[in-house]
């Protein structure tokens, strides 16, 4: 091994940074270089911090040529933020618990470091010490057994509420579920996986409650998960009540009982290690008798993946999987204990995730002219529907905006209204109204009737904290109803501006369309002249739910051409059908072979594989770009849940099919 050393940096000088600071003077291959504040005259920093180098500002670090990783200590609430400032700034990060508020922004935190080749992990020191392996030994060993249940807590006591302090403070993400909680669910998890034979297990169950203060965060919560192996664990943490602190592992053989595990019954210098297995009455107690300071293990463990070239931790350490995982619990645990801290909140987080203004709407996705739309709007439309929480949402629509795209699509229907609530906050957080194009539809089934439209375009509009939408189409078809009176509808909201450009239907067929158009010419009524259906390479085979209509077939196809109707194509990349969930050999997924599997649709995924390896790309990235190529206005909706998923769609604007390639991947 090297002799060289990596050279640390801490952001945030508190009582954990102190922690760390004897953590990396007693590791092997790290070294103390600086330490970061806003205050670089507080009293007391040089007695904490001797002999090391004080700069002023997080920024001023994150410039430093002499340092390689930076130590983040600051509160929950900039634990994202400097994360990914330092990825940017080409430095490896260590983030201490917890990696960021939610597991949205923890993903979009790795995404930073993928993109940049910088080690980022989230400092649960505890799983370094060599108390942690000699555990997961004896758990393999089927020292007591099979593993059966879990009890985990991790608790103290503040004394009284603090409204103020980070650890209630709503404003600062307070109370245990974060700031402990997170310790008993990733050793449940860490023990469930063991038991499983993997580096860890993530539950197929959370279920879990808290007793909130004036604040709305939690004093003291408990909750219990359930995994597929059947392992139940019981966890539990409390900033307002002294908890045993001890982990149980109950077996079918015996339990093992470690009291003061997260530091090794000791404290933050040193922990020697105890471990008691209690079977039939007897115990028999082990310890590592380890003497090295607590957070030493961490420091080399970070250190030394950061000299070997690695990204994340290595097992026991919590891998980028690990802490997605753990977090993913925390995010359910909260929504069960009903708490969203109040910095999460539209209102309050008006900047992007590493609290910038949000950038100009310009990228990769390129602008074009829609008919009937007086607004440039991008290439592809985002659909967003699978977000639960403005502070996850927003993160992949700031994204789609810096990338250049507008259009976004929503729906009356949408995750009961959330959808446009979601938008509604984030384009007046963010000033961006009219520059947007707002996709709405109303009258789903089985409410598709004229009467609907201005009932529901009302509470639409009030969700999305608007006067209008850009784009409006019918959800559904009724052909029990005559087409004008859908059309007179339709008209009488472009007339009073609450649709200010193309409508139309979404799953209507051309001969409707037609009939629509027809009707509104003779009676002097706005046209139509946008549809929703489904555009795909592959063609859809079976509706993919009920009232669904394709508008891939041939005929359709030349009918979009010589009318130049635009269509928003949903399911524009067939859901899955041109990556390697599907196969002629893989019958799993029903709904893949149901509404995609034929001889013409294999042919053509054949193909777009042929032609995706001739050109350096995915077979999706072809899929995408056909419906990008069409000789009829062609705007394909995405919908993306990751950042990760955000780009490599955008891929596809790096292919430019000619009409030819067009017509051979058709076949």
């Amino acid at each position: 091994m090297t002799d060289k050393k990596i050279r640390w940096g801490i952001i945030g000088p508190g009582s954990i940074a102190k922690a760390f600071r004897g953590g990396v003077n007693g590791s092997k291959h790290g070294v103390l270089a600086a330490i970061a504040t806003r205050d670089p005259n507080k009293p007391g920093l040089a007695e904490d911090f001797p002999g090391v180098r004080v700069v002023k500002g997080y920024d001023a670090l994150l410039a430093d040529k002499d340092i390689d990783a930076v130590y983040i200590a600051v509160p929950h609430t900039g634990h994202a933020e400097w994360a990914i400032k330092a990825a940017e700034a080409g430095k490896h990060v260590l983030v201490e618990k917890p990696l960021a508020l939610s597991a949205h922004e923890i993903d979009a935190v790795f995404h930073a470091h993928k993109k940049a080749g910088t080690f980022a992990g989230e400092a649960f020191m505890y799983r370094l010490h060599p108390q942690v392996k000699q555990l997961l030994d004896l758990i393999k060993s089927g020292a007591i057994g099979e593993v059966r249940m879990i009890q985990s807590s991790f608790g103290f006591s503040m004394g009284k509420f603090q409204p103020q302090h980070r650890l209630f403070a709503s404003a600062l993400a307070g109370g245990g579920i974060l700031d402990v909680g997170g310790y008993p669910v990733s050793m449940a998890r860490l023990i469930a996986g063991a038991a499983l034979g993997k580096p860890f297990a993530d539950p197929v169950k959370v279920q879990g409650t808290a007793k909130l203060n004036e604040e709305g965060t939690d004093d003291w919560a408990a909750a219990v998960l359930t995994f597929e192996n059947g392992i139940v664990a019981q966890v539990s943490c409390a900033v307002m009540a002294n908890l045993d602190n001890v982990l149980r592992i109950h077996g079918s053989e015996g339990r093992i009982e470690v009291p003061d595990f997260w530091f090794a019954n000791g404290n933050r210098d040193q922990g020697l290690g105890r471990i008691d297995i209690i079977k039939k009455g007897e115990t028999q107690t082990v310890s590592v008798n380890e003497t090295a300071h607590v957070y030493s293990f961490e420091a080399d463990a970070a250190s030394l993946a950061i000299l070997e070239g690695r990204t994340e931790f290595a097992s026991p350490g919590m891998s980028w999987g690990d802490s997605l995982g753990n977090a993913r619990v925390l995010d359910q645990w909260r929504r069960d204990a009903g708490i969203e801290y109040s910095v999460e909140k539209y209102t309050n987080r008006l900047n992007t995730l590493d609290n910038r203004k949000l950038g100009p709407n310009a990228g990769v996705i390129p602008k074009r002219s829609i008919p009937g739309l007086k607004k440039q709007a991008s290439a592809v439309a985002l659909g967003f529907e699978d977000f639960k929480t403005f502070s996850s949402g927003a993160i992949l629509l700031d994204a789609f905006w810096e990338k250049g795209g507008n259009i976004f699509d929503t729906a009356f229907i949408y995750g009961g209204g959330y959808t446009e609530k979601l938008f509604g906050e984030w384009q007046k957080s963010r000033g961006v109204r009219e520059d947007a194009v707002v996709i709405g539809k109303g009258a789903h089934s089985p409410l598709v009737y004229p009467d609907v439209i201005a009932k529901q375009l009302t509470q639409s509009l009030d969700r999305l904290q608007t006067d209008y939408v850009d784009v409006y189409f019918m959800h559904r078809d009724n052909l029990d109803v005559p087409v004008g009176e859908f059309v007179d509808a339709m008209d009488a909201e472009v007339k009073a501006g609450r649709i200010r450009g193309p409508f139309g239907g979404s799953n209507w067929t051309k001969e409707r369309m037609d009939e629509a158009i027809a009707y509104a010419e003779r009676t002097g009524k706005t046209k139509p002249q946008a549809l929703s259906n489904n555009f795909a390479l592959a063609e859809m085979l079976d509706p993919i739910w009920a009232g669904c209509v394709t508008s891939s077939t041939p005929d359709f196809k030349q009918w979009l051409i010589d009318r130049q109707v635009t269509n928003f194509s949903w399911s524009s990349q067939a859901r899955g059908f041109f990556t390697d969930l599907a196969g002629r050999d893989k019958t799993d997924n029903e709904e893949l072979v149901r509404v995609w599997y034929n001889d013409q649709n294999f042919g053509r995924r054949d193909r777009a594989i042929e032609l995706a390896k001739q050109i350096g790309h995915n077979p999706i990235h072809v899929a995408l770009a056909y419906v990008l190529a069409q000789a009829f206005p062609s705007v394909p909706l995405i919908g993306p849940r990751r950042l990760v998923e955000l780009e490599d769609s955008l891929k596809a604007f790096e292919i430019k099919l000619t009409p030819e390639q067009v017509k051979w991947l058709e076949g």
